[in-house]
């Protein structure tokens, strides 16, 4: 009974206390109990007692024996959370009765002890509790790694997924982005493409103007040359004309003494032989006359011989039509080594290697390897080389190369063509591409007969086509005739494989307008360029001996020369090798041809002088007129290019 009392004694301290913490923690944001909270059933633990004045415990007497007292006056509260004045100590009262009657007990001891257990277990509980929250806690934490882990694993798997959605998006991107610039390439180059073939229509457009200006300044530089020419042949005939006048003048009484002797004895000559054939005439004349038979055969017989004669004529002239179609030489030859007709070419052939053997000594003895052509060391022994490869290519029976000469005119290539057949041992024949178009139709026919006839060579032909460009240009051009285009074909045909028997040489000056098939037919490719000053020197030597040295000498025969008029000699006084070099050296841009020119007018000026004699004074002034007139011929012809 007693326990049950101070169990209720110290719950209701419990409570007091509780309310007395609730009341002193009013004023807070929050309520704090000072003890743990007791578990729902528990008992509620005893209240302390309350201190003195001195903060000091009673006595148990003091405490048990408590008398009754007045009831303390209440004051009004009218703010009882706020206020101190609010406070109800009744709920203390009741618990420090109760303490005093717990200390009073004799099982407070016990009570206390109760307590302490009690507050122990609770305390265990609460430390078992902590245990429990904390491994809760770090099962939460492990399940919260773990989460994070899974996240952090999506997170990446997410990424790398996205990572290969953007590098396929980038590469579908890059892919476009190439076929766009693909498109974009190939329209740019279709367009450059569209830009080039106009391009190339109006250089092909300007080209073909330019053509036609420069045909039209050729024609207009021939004329002026002709005219030029024209002019000096006028001056050499007048030079000659009075070089005659004056041989006439000097010896014109003598020939009038022998003119006038050998015509009395010519016409009495003729005077006795007119007389004696009519004598003979007319006798027999009168005896036919006379006799009616021999009337009769006469007339007879003179009919019939102008019937023979007639049958005779025209039976030939057949006959050798077609002979000359069969055998004779085709009409696109201007010049060959070959007699015209098979026969024919025995006796020309004997002396043209007699000649050449002269020549060889001749050539041995002053040096020069191919007669009257002057050429640069290099390309003299170029030709040297392809003249021993041909010789050496016709015995060993092994095809030909054909060759391309090119260069400014006049250089030589002609004269060189003829003596690099020579050295090789083979015929010569020279044809020009100008002679092609007038033929027109016939221009094929007359090809193919010219290449049957050469391939007719025993010791094999060089075939030489001078001015190759007039008839084997490009076939792309429009002023090309058909008749010209069938030409080339036809040249093109008898051209396509390597021949045995045929050397074809073209020469051109203007190598860039051959059509590119016969371009391929080429195997070697020679430029003659104007000659230098050592060069021209030697050309004025040559040229100077030609014309000069042996103006006077007789190379034909007697019986030309019965009736030949004799040359007059020309004098050389003073014209050293200096003045030879002087000259050379003056004509820069001259032609092999161009010197041979001048030397003609030295020549022709040598024969209008007086004394026939040839000095450095009038060989220096004709070196400058010409050499005046070619810059004169430069500057025209300059001129007429700018302003076409």
């Amino acid at each position: 009974m007693a326990k049950a009392r101070a169990i209720g004694l110290v719950s209701a301290l419990a409570a007091s206390a509780s309310a007395t913490a609730s009341v002193a923690y009013a004023d807070g944001p929050f309520s704090f109990n000072p003890f743990s909270t007791p578990p729902a059933g528990a008992p509620p633990p005893p209240a302390p007692a309350a201190p003195t004045s001195a903060g000091k415990q009673p006595p148990p007497s003091e405490v048990g024996s408590t008398a009754p007292s007045e009831p303390p006056v209440r004051v009004r509260n009218d703010q009882p959370r706020t206020s101190s004045a609010g406070f109800d100590p009744e709920a203390l009262e009741r618990g420090a009765k109760a303490l005093k009657e717990i200390n009073s007990s004799a099982n407070a001891k016990k009570a206390f002890e109760l307590m302490k257990k009690q507050e122990e277990t609770r305390q265990t509980e609460w430390s078992s509790k902590t245990a429990e929250f904390k491994a809760i806690q770090a099962q939460a934490e492990t399940e919260r790694q773990r989460v994070v882990y899974d996240e952090q694993k999506k997170l990446a798997q997410f990424q790398a997924q996205t990572k290969s959605q953007m590098a396929r998006y980038e590469d579908e991107l890059a892919r476009k982005r190439m076929q766009a610039e693909n498109e974009y390439h190939r329209a740019r180059n279709q367009e450059l493409v569209k830009l080039q073939e106009e391009s190339s229509i109006r250089q092909e457009q300007a080209r073909r103007a330019t053509e036609e200006q420069i045909q039209a300044q050729r024609r207009q530089t021939e004329r002026e040359k002709a005219e030029i020419e024209r002019e000096t042949i006028r001056v050499r005939a007048m030079a000659e004309a009075e070089g005659r006048a004056h041989e006439a003048k000097l010896a014109e009484e003598v020939n009038r003494r022998i003119l006038v002797d050998r015509a009395n004895a010519e016409r009495e000559k003729w005077v006795a032989a007119i007389n004696a054939t009519f004598d003979h005439i007319g006798g027999g004349l009168r005896a036919i006359l006379t006799d009616q038979n021999k009337l009769v055969v006469a007339v007879g017989g003179v009919t019939a011989l102008a019937a023979g004669i007639y049958t005779t004529r025209e039976g030939a002239r057949v006959i050798w039509s077609y002979v000359d179609r069969i055998l004779g030489q085709p009409s696109l030859i201007r010049e060959s080594s070959r007699g015209k007709y098979p026969w024919s070419g025995v006796i020309t052939r004997n002396m043209s290697s007699l000649a050449r053997k002269s020549d060889k000594g001749s050539s041995s003895n002053n040096g020069k390897g191919f007669g009257d052509v002057i050429l640069n060391s290099s390309l003299d022994k170029r030709i040297g080389q392809l003249a021993s490869a041909t010789a050496n290519t016709k015995s060993h029976q092994a095809p030909f190369r054909n060759m391309l000469f090119y260069g400014p005119p006049g250089t030589g290539k002609t004269m060189a063509a003829r003596e690099l057949a020579q050295k090789s041992g083979l015929d010569y024949a020279l044809m020009t591409g100008g002679d092609v178009a007038p033929l027109g139709p016939q221009a094929v026919t007359k090809i193919h007969q010219l290449f049957d006839w050469a391939k007719k060579s025993r010791r094999g032909l060089l075939l030489f086509i001078d001015e190759a460009d007039a008839f084997l240009c490009e076939r792309n051009k429009t002023y090309m005739s058909e008749a010209q285009r069938s030409a080339l074909n036809a040249m093109l045909f008898q051209t396509g494989d390597q021949s045995k028997d045929i050397v074809l040489v073209l020469a051109t000056n203007r190598p860039g307008d051959l059509d590119s098939a016969v371009a391929d037919r080429i195997d070697e490719v020679l430029e003659f360029p104007l000659p230098g000053e050592e060069e021209r020197f030697k050309l004025l030597k040559l040229y100077l001996d030609k014309y000069i040295a042996q103006a006077g000498s007789r190379k034909s025969g007697w019986f030309k020369n019965l009736f030949k008029k004799q040359q007059q000699k020309i004098e050389i006084k003073g014209l050293t090798d200096d003045v030879i070099r002087e000259a050379a050296a003056k004509m820069e841009g001259f032609s092999g041809r161009e010197i041979a020119k001048l030397m003609a007018g030295v020549q022709a000026a040598v024969y209008g002088s007086e004394q026939c004699v040839l000095d450095p004074a009038l060989f220096r002034e004709v070196v400058d007129y010409k050499v005046a007139e070619h810059q004169q011929r430069k500057k025209l012809a300059g001129e007429d290019m700018n302003g076409a």
